[in-house]
């Protein structure tokens, strides 16, 4: 028996913003290009989860407290009995300035006080007295803050200790944070982007593993980790620290250039040499922001402008102050410094600019996305990098080199040992001594004499190995390499040129959730105004609205879905978290939101439409919606009402029969609840399942609807030697699936079709091995036929099922479904296999047959007569 496996998924993640990260944008764009179902988690800047899209790409920002980072600085802060005394009641400097201000309050307060008492003879000895309280109360405050002072001066100062859990806690925050968000989500692949997640991903896919799911991950060491000059001497341990001990755990390792490569795997003994994958830009995207805002044009100056431009992160071993300082020296030349926020660094550039007399010259412009980049630079004629001789800078070629080129730039390069190696061996650029201004302005005239001859060694070879295109093949083969997963091909469309857009109505879960196409109008100034929900099985709600709305121009839609972890996602206005509904703001806002906006509402599964505020069915929530003028609806799809004891009367295969232990006698009381208020309430009933009939009398049946024109396809049916047959179980105890599997297992091992059984996978994934199917079985435990039959159907695909005759009479309309039991399987199957045309012009009769009755237009013409004024 072969199974589908679904959309490969795959989570890259990075400890910061994720903004300006190019390479991690890149990364995660080259995933879903290549078929794979990527989220790209970073940092949120709040304290609440941020969600949105950057094309196909899943972006989750989630907040990250200091909780480890308090307690292992709280415990360091802690002194002996002489420092209790000393600190008592002063955790930190922000407990010394409360001290300060209360008693400053205090001694304003009280010589308030005294200037009234002293105002009358009766209160002279009262202002005395309390003068003489305010100065003893001022020399203990004084006295008090010489302690603490004291005491804070005699403790050492912390070193380092070499473990990264106690010099770097903030690790042991983001893992906190993070790891939560990953396991959930519960990636094939882990990308980990730089040192800061190298702890993410080691330990959520050990976690993952220990959970019993298949988890790879890899670490993208985005430089040369013991190589960097780190801001704060704890940093200086504990980086490489936890590199050493999570680097080997790693599935795979990637970095920037071929010499960290080589540096990484002698350092810790690595087996294999890392993949390099250097950030490059996407060539494919460059002339496309051809025509919008340059970096010439953000400068403000004509063409004829000498114009140098540095692009990229700030700091003072980037050695852009040799630049500035060099500037004096080159009277009319300008230097225009993309930089994304201003930073010290910056600052302290634009002081020393003032000071040598280049300020004016000097034009600090914006970023732009990173698929940009290229043109924006294009219209400078020179591109920098003045790095410093610091052992990162010496073994990599920097991002710029590749993003200078693309523009078209020759390079001016400090002679660090990795870049201007290559900038001599190809002739793209002029070479200066590190830190030397002098050689610099050397440099840059050299540069200028010869910009056209050094623009012509930018070739088609060069430009190619530096493309993100190239680039990101080897990556792409590694996730298939270590992960055993190989994703199908991607939707259509794709575009690297991605612009990040929020999705504002999600809420703040764990669980990232996709932005799904809505298909029907939108809830407006329409006759009718028509609410949908909550529960939204399948997708039926968001099925119905688009089908109403598309046959009638007088109704407009909101369909609402109640979210739980149980539940899938399918289109909707607004979701509701379950457990937010407990609140009773949140109540009051379904109310606020329904009641006042809606002249229709179809409530379905009679669930509650406002939470628990009036119980735990809709019946309570009916009194309001009628005092506010909603016509209202009751809409059943199955066993929110099925009478189980009637099923198995009149169904020999019922699924009750194979109910989980307690269910049977739960549902019996719900389904009776929901019955009495459908007859009670004197409301309109609709069913989606002809069986549901039997158990509503009153209902009218509102077919199930699909979507026709997604699910069609024109593949040929039974063409094969060993037909295609799928069966795709939501739960096996509900389709009956024990009882036929022996019997398609048995066709399966004798050659005679190839089953495929499709459990836990993508609706996505569903779609496509129906798609491939020859033959598609149903249920054998319902009696009738549901969304997946009609899909089948649709995608005219001959269906077996179990469908019991009271049911079908009942809606007095026959599909062309092949009816079997699981006794009759085997036998229905062999006819299926013995008459190859036959069957397939059964496939063509369930397409025609899915139009007409499954396509929306039966169901909006059911609703019809409810959808009046």
């Amino acid at each position: 028996m072969s199974t589908s496996v679904a959309r490969p998924k795959l989570a890259v993640i990075v400890a910061n913003g994720i903004d300006g990260d190019s390479r991690v944008q890149k990364t995660a764009l080259a995933a879903a290009r290549a078929g794979w179902d990527v989220t790209l988690i970073g940092r949120s800047s709040s304290k609440h989860t941020q969600r949105s899209w950057f094309g196909p790409v899943k972006v989750v920002r989630v907040p990250v407290a200091s909780h480890m980072k308090r307690r292992v600085a709280a415990r360091a802060g802690q002194g002996g009995a002489r420092a209790h005394l000393t600190q008592f009641g002063i955790k930190d400097r922000a407990g010394l300035e409360q001290l300060r201000a209360a008693h400053g309050a205090w001694v304003r307060e009280k010589t308030a006080r005294i200037g009234w008492l002293s105002q009358s003879s009766a209160g002279a000895p009262a202002a005395v007295g309390l003068k003489a309280v305010v100065r003893a109360r001022r020399g203990a405050h004084k006295l008090r803050l010489k302690a603490y002072t004291w005491e804070q001066r005699r403790k050492p100062e912390e070193k380092p200790t070499g473990d990264w859990r106690k010099d770097w806690p903030a690790l042991l925050d983001l893992d906190l944070a993070f790891g939560p968000v990953i396991e959930k989500l519960a990636p094939d692949v882990i990308h980990a982007n730089d040192i800061t997640a190298i702890n993410l991903g080691a330990m959520a896919a050990a976690r993952l593993r220990a959970s019993g799911r298949k988890c790879v991950w890899l670490y993208d060491a985005h430089e040369y980790v013991a190589g960097v000059e780190w801001p704060q001497p704890r940093m200086n341990t504990a980086f490489p620290a936890a590199e050493k001990e999570f680097i080997a755990k790693a599935d795979a390792v990637v970095t920037v250039s071929p010499e960290i490569a080589e540096v990484i795997r002698k350092d810790y003994g690595l087996a294999k040499t890392p993949l390099v994958v250097r950030n490059t830009p996407v060539r494919e995207t460059i002339g496309g922001a051809a025509g919008r805002v340059s970096v010439r044009q953000a400068c403000g100056l004509d063409d004829g402008v000498p114009l140098l431009v540095y692009s990229g992160w700030i700091s003072s071993e980037r050695g852009l102050g040799t630049a500035v300082e060099g500037l004096a020296q080159l009277p009319g030349y300008h230097l225009a410094i993309v930089a994304g926020k201003r930073s010290p660094e910056l600052v302290r550039l634009l002081a020393l600019a003032e000071e040598t007399g280049v300020r004016d010259r000097i034009h600090v412009v914006p970023y732009v996305a990173q698929h940009e980049v290229a043109d924006y630079l294009s219209t400078a004629d020179l591109g920098l990098i003045c790095s410093q001789r610091t052992i990162n800078y010496e073994l990599s070629l920097p991002t710029k080199t590749a993003e200078y080129l693309h523009a078209g730039l020759p390079i001016i390069a400090s002679d660090v040992k990795t870049l201007s190696a290559f900038v001599r061996e190809h002739g793209v650029g002029e070479v200066f001594v590190s830190g030397e201004a002098g050689s610099f302005v050397e440099a840059v005239t050299r540069g200028f004499a010869h910009v056209a001859d050094m623009k012509a060694q930018i070739t088609e070879s060069i430009l190619t190995e530096l493309s993100w295109e190239h680039q990101c093949e080897g990556l792409m083969a590694l996730y298939s390499e270590i992960s055993g997963l190989t994703p199908p091909a991607a939707a259509a469309g794709f575009s690297w040129g991605a612009v990040e857009r929020a999705i504002t109505d999600a809420d703040d879960d764990e669980e990232p959730r996709e932005e799904l196409e809505r298909g029907w109008t939108p809830l407006g100034k329409t006759p009718v105004r028509l609410g949908l929900g909550p529960a939204n099985y399948a997708g039926q709600l968001a099925a119905f609205a688009q089908a109403v709305t598309r046959e009638r121009s007088d109704v407009s839609a909101e369909v609402v879905k109640h979210r739980t972890a149980q539940t899938h996602e399918y289109p909707a206005d607004v979701y509701v978290e379950g457990k937010a509904l407990k609140n009773l703001d949140v109540q009051l806002e379904q109310v606020q939101r329904m009641v006042p906006r809606y002249t229709h509402l179809i409530a379905d599964a009679f669930r509650p439409v406002f939470g628990g505020l009036n119980g735990d069915s809709i019946e309570g929530d009916l009194p309001a919606l009628r005092n506010g003028g909603v016509k209202v609806a009751l809409l059943a799809h199955g066993s929110e009402v099925r009478d189980p004891a009637l099923h198995r009367k009149r169904n020999p295969y019922s699924l009750f029969l194979d109910a989980p232990e307690g269910y049977e006698e739960k549902l019996a009381a719900i389904a009776e609840r929901n019955r009495r208020i459908a007859r009670e309430s004197g409301l309109p009933v609709f069913v989606t399942t002809p069986d549901l009939l039997l158990d509503l009398p009153m209902a009218t049946w509102a077919p199930l609807v699909v979507d026709i024109d997604a699910w069609a396809c024109d593949r040929p049916v039974m063409k094969r030697e060993r037909p295609v047959v799928l069966h795709a179980p939501s739960a096996r105890w509900t389709k009956g699936t024990d009882r036929v599997l022996p019997v398609l297992q048995d066709l399966h091992d004798r050659g005679r079709i190839d089953f495929r059984l499709a459990e836990q996978v993508s609706w996505n994934t569903v779609r496509e091995m129906v798609m491939e199917a020859d033959i598609v079985i149903d249920q054998f435990a319902i009696g009738t036929y549901g969304t997946f039959a009609c899909e089948g159907m649709a995608a005219g695909k001959p269906v077996v099922a179990y469908l019991d005759k009271e049911s079908i009479a009942a809606c007095g309309v026959t599909p062309p479904i092949v009816n079997a039991t699981p006794e009759t399987l085997g036998s229905v199957m062999e006819g299926l296999l013995a008459d190859p045309e036959g069957t397939a012009r059964l496939g063509e009769e369930s397409a025609a047959f899915a139009r007409e009755y499954h396509d929306g237009t039966a169901t909006a013409r059911a609703l019809d007569g409810f959808l009046t004024r």
